[in-house]
């Protein structure tokens, strides 16, 4: 199964704006009439039932939405780029790589339909009309697109089922899943034998569930130890669990308190989950003859559990009855509630106006102004008297004061350069 993935997506980049002007008698300069560039399109990973793992993103890893498309004279706007859709199974965890802190949660797709934008394309920038003015009724700038974002995503697939078979390495999960279900996982005499969370369908009269078997879980787990994470995170969908113990392990109640410890510092929600305990391997000589002192440890630990051969498909229908019974109390009059989703709010990219000064310069980093372009034929002089309002609006006159600017100083921003 292939249940994670990391892949790289681009958004796509927005359209340039345009410097244009239309060829009317009495409009100053013939009147300008540059059209905005089209926004660039999303990077959107949608929930889907067609798909059942995620192989495809095993394969391929780089996906890319449309540009935006320049914008036209005649003020024509660019077309907006194509979104890219991605489909993934339905239980996706979407995850965004962060730079300088923890990988950050941004959506849990439960159910097909889910989706979330996670890379949003660059705005289209303006053309030479935006900039019009009763003081600049012919400007000759325009604005550049912005880029889309750029990121590493992190899809991490979860098991949707109602009933989880947890515990202990070689206890006897994948006989029981075998013995109550169609499903056919890998049995063997040696721990770890399953190295993927396997599915059955369970009847039970006019009853039915999904029953996941959830491999071995070990002392650390929670940290990762043994294939901790990979599994761990599978008991999270489920409604209830069902323990495994072995009898023949040297203390059955030691082996199943310190894997609900495991869960607990996993997840305090698993510690809440129902649970059915069952003691395995009750066939065997060795755990017959102590079986009398196992009950009465369980008792005395306050531990009602099943008694079962997995193997010898002992006391399996009582136990999925007894799962049946229990799962339908844990969803009795459940309303559906969406639990509060983990919301991404990234820094706005137009980020506020920084000075700095290199040599006998000053670099102004001020987004919407770098992307700003002169059109032809426009000198220093003149592209300065342009651009005055927009940096008196965004401040920047009085950040380049502060800075200690003089006349005369030159100053840098994107690809522009003029003279205070």
């Amino acid at each position: 199964m292939y249940d994670k993935a990391a892949i790289s997506v681009k958004a796509g980049d927005g359209g340039s704006g345009v410097v244009s002007f239309r060829r009317e008698k009495f409009v100053p300069f013939g009147g300008p009439d540059g059209g905005a560039g089209g926004s660039g399109g999303n990077v959107v990973v949608r929930a889907d039932d067609a798909p059942d793992d995620l192989r495809r993103y095993k394969q391929k890893r780089s996906y890319k939405a449309g540009n935006g498309r320049n914008g036209g004279g005649n003020r024509k706007h660019g077309k907006r780029g194509e979104d890219t859709v991605l489909l993934v199974p339905s239980g996706t965890v979407v995850t965004l790589e962060a730079e300088c802190a923890d990988d950050i949660d941004i959506a849990d797709l439960e159910k097909a339909g889910d989706e979330v934008v996670v890379a949003r394309g660059g705005k289209g920038g303006w053309g030479n009309t935006h900039f019009v003015s009763s003081t600049n009724q012919a400007p000759h700038i325009a604005q550049r697109g912005e880029r889309g974002e750029e990121r590493t995503v992190l899809l991490e697939m979860r098991l949707i089922a109602d009933v989880g078979i947890i515990g202990y390495p070689n206890v006897g999960k994948s006989t029981l899943l075998a013995a109550a279900s169609a499903a056919k996982p890998r049995i063997a005499s040696y721990p770890f034998t399953t190295v993927e969370p396997v599915l059955g369908f369970v009847e039970v009269g006019r009853d039915t569930f999904v029953m996941a078997e959830i491999p071995g879980l070990i002392e650390g787990a929670h940290l990762g130890r043994g294939l901790g994470h990979d599994f761990l995170r599978h008991t999270l969908r489920t409604k209830i669990l069902i323990h495994i113990i072995s009898g023949s392990s040297e203390s059955p109640v030691e082996d199943m308190m310190r894997v609900n410890e495991e869960l607990a510092m996993f997840d305090p929600t698993l510690e809440r989950k129902p649970q059915i305990v069952a003691l395995n391997k009750i066939d065997l000589p060795e755990v017959q003859d102590r079986l009398a002192g196992i009950k009465d440890t369980l008792a005395g630990a306050g531990i009602k559990a099943h008694y079962i051969s997995a193997l010898a498909v002992q006391g399996i229908s009582g136990l999925m009855t007894e799962a049946v019974r229990v799962l339908k109390a844990a969803t009795a009059g459940e309303k559906r509630v969406e639990p509060p989703g983990k919301v991404f709010r990234p820094q706005p990219r137009e980020v506020g106006v920084r000075v700095s000064r290199i040599g006998d310069e000053f670099v102004l980093s001020a987004p919407t102004v770098e992307r700003i372009v002169a059109g032809a034929g426009v000198s220093p002089s003149e592209l300065r008297w342009q651009l005055n309002s927009q940096l008196i609006r965004l401040g920047v006159n009085k950040a380049l004061e502060k800075a200690g600017v003089k006349p005369g100083d030159k100053i840098r921003c994107g690809e522009l350069t003029w003279e205070w």
